[in-house]
C-alpha cells in the first residue's frame, strides 16, 4: 500500500469500529440501568410488542382482582344486613309464640304487637338504608351489579351479575331462583323488529308457536327426542329447564347481549331466548318457532352466541317465594298463630337469599384467586422477555469497555502512522 496523506483509511476504520463500540457499550449500560433489555422499539421490536400486550393483560388483572374485591365487600355488606334480619325474625318468633299461648291479657299483647311492630319497621328500614359505596343494596333490579373481571381480551371477560332481592316488611327473604351461566349457545330471536321491543321482555307474554325439538345421542348410539312447545317466552323458558336435559339451559336475554345485532331486521334489544348447551350429544332443531305478536312470517333463524360469560340470578317464576309480613300482627292469639307460620317462611326465605349470597362471595373469592395466579404468570413470562440478563449484560460491558479501550488506542495509532510522511520531507 502507498503511503500517502490524502485519506488517513485506518483511521476511519479505528474510528467507525469505536463508534459501533460506543453505541454498544452505552446500549448495555441501559440495560444495566434501567433493569430492562427492551428499551425502545429498535432493541426487539417483537419482543416490545409482546411485552405491551402483557402488560396491558397484567393490569387489567390487577384492576380484576380489585373488583373481585369490592363485590365480596357489596356481598358482605348485604350478608350483614340479612343476619341482622334473622336476628328480628328470630325476636319476632319468639313474641309470636309468646303471644298464641293464651296466657296473655289484652295489654300484654298490646305491647307484644308493638315490638312486632317495630321488628316489621326495622326490617323496612334495613331495606332501605342499606348502602355501599353511597348505593342502595337491595333494590330488587333484575340485571343485577355486574362485576366485571378479564385480561382486557374478549375471550377472558367475565362478569358475575349480583342480584339482591328487594327487602321490606312486604318482601322478606328469596327462594326458588336458580344461578344460571349464558355465555354462549344458541340464540333464538323472537322479535325481529327494526326498532326496541324491551317491553314485551317485561311482562314475557308474546303469543309462541311452533316447538323446539331437542335430540338426544345415546350413549348406546341410539337418539331419544323431546319436543318443546309452550305458547309464551316466559312458559317456553319454564319448560325446556324443567324437562332437565343435560348441560341445556334456556333464559331470556337479548339480540344485544349476545352479540346478534347484525342485519337490517335485528335490533339490540330484540327479545329471545339463550340456550346454553354444554352437551355435545344434544342437538337442537328449530320447527318454525314464531313470535306471532311481533309480526314474523318467516322462520326464526337460530344464532350463535357469542357474548361476554355471564354468570346471573335466574329468577324462579312460579317457584319464586317471599313472604309478606306487612299484614301480620300478633294482636290477638289466633294472629299469633298465623303471623307465627309466616315468620317461619320468612326465616325460610331469609336463609335462601342469604345462602346465594354466601355462594356468589365463594364464587368471587375463586374467580380472585383465579385471576392471581393469572396474572403472576403473566408477569412471569413478560419478565422473561423484559428483564436485562445481568449476567451477560455486565459480560458485555467488561468486552465493551476493553474494546472502547483499544480503539482509542488503534485510533492513535492510526494517526501517528500518517506523521511518519514528515520525516520524508526533511
Amino acid at each position: 500500500m502507498s503511503l500517502g496523506v490524502l485519506n488517513n483509511l485506518s483511521a476511519m476504520q479505528a474510528e467507525s469500529s469505536l463508534n459501533n463500540t460506543s453505541n454498544s457499550l452505552s446500549k448495555t449500560l441501559q440495560q444495566l440501568s434501567s433493569g430492562s433489555r427492551i428499551n425502545s422499539g429498535s432493541d426487539d421490536a417483537a419482543g416490545l410488542s409482546l411485552v405491551n400486550g402483557l402488560q396491558a393483560n397484567s393490569t387489567a388483572l390487577t384492576e380484576s382482582q380489585t373488583n373481585a374485591t369490592e363485590g365480596v365487600g357489596l356481598l358482605q355488606v348485604a350478608d350483614g344486613a340479612l343476619s341482622q334480619v334473622t336476628n328480628l325474625l328470630n325476636r319476632a318468633v319468639t313474641l309470636a309464640t309468646e303471644t298464641a299461648n293464651g296466657t296473655l291479657n289484652t295489654s300484654q299483647e298490646a305491647a307484644a304487637n308493638q315490638e312486632y311492630q317495630s321488628i316489621l319497621s326495622e326490617i323496612n328500614n334495613i331495606g332501605s338504608t342499606t348502602t355501599y359505596n353511597q348505593k342502595q343494596v337491595f333494590t330488587g333490579t333484575a340485571a343485577g351489579v355486574g362485576i366485571y373481571t378479564g385480561d382486557s381480551s374478549t375471550q377472558s371477560a367475565s362478569i358475575d351479575d349480583l342480584y339482591f332481592a328487594p327487602l321490606t316488611s312486604t318482601t322478606v327473604g328469596d327462594s326458588g331462583g336458580s344461578v344460571v351461566q349464558s355465555n354462549a349457545g344458541t340464540f333464538i330471536d323472537l322479535s325481529k323488529a327494526a326498532t326496541s321491543v324491551m317491553s314485551k321482555a317485561a311482562t314475557q307474554t308474546d303469543n309462541i308457536t311452533g316447538t323446539l325439538k331437542f335430540t338426544i345421542t345415546n350413549s348406546d348410539s341410539t337418539t331419544s327426542t323431546i319436543t318443546t312447545t309452550a305458547t309464551t317466552v316466559d312458559g317456553l323458558i319454564a319448560e325446556i329447564n324443567k324437562d332437565g336435559i343435560a348441560g341445556v339451559t334456556a333464559s331470556l336475554t337479548t339480540a344485544g347481549a349476545v352479540g346478534d345485532a347484525a342485519g337490517a331486521t335485528t335490533a339490540l334489544a330484540d327479545t329471545g331466548i339463550l340456550i346454553t348447551n354444554t352437551n355435545g350429544s344434544v342437538a337442537i332443531t328449530n320447527n318454525a318457532l314464531l313470535d306471532t305478536s311481533s309480526g314474523q312470517t318467516a322462520q326464526t333463524a337460530f344464532t350463535s352466541a357469542t357474548g361476554t360469560e355471564t354468570i346471573s340470578y335466574q329468577s324462579g317464576g312460579t317457584a319464586e317465594h317471599t313472604t309478606n309480613l306487612a299484614a301480620t300482627d300478633l294482636t290477638t292469639q289466633g294472629d299469633a298463630e298465623a303471623a307465627l307460620t309466616a315468620i317461619n317462611s320468612a326465616v325460610s326465605d331469609v336463609a335462601a337469599q342469604d345462602g346465594y349470597i354466601g355462594a356468589q362471595i365463594n364464587t368471587l373469592n375463586a374467580v380472585s384467586q383465579v385471576v392471581g395466579t393469572q396474572q403472576e404468570n403473566i408477569v412471569s413470562a413478560q419478565n422473561a422477555v423484559q428483564a436485562t440478563d445481568y449476567a451477560q449484560a455486565t459480560s458485555q460491558m467488561s468486552k465493551y469497555e476493553i474494546l472502547s479501550q483499544t480503539g482509542i488506542s488503534a485510533l492513535a495509532q492510526a494517526n501517528s502512522m500518517q506523521q511518519e510522511v514528515t520525516k520524508l520531507l526533511q
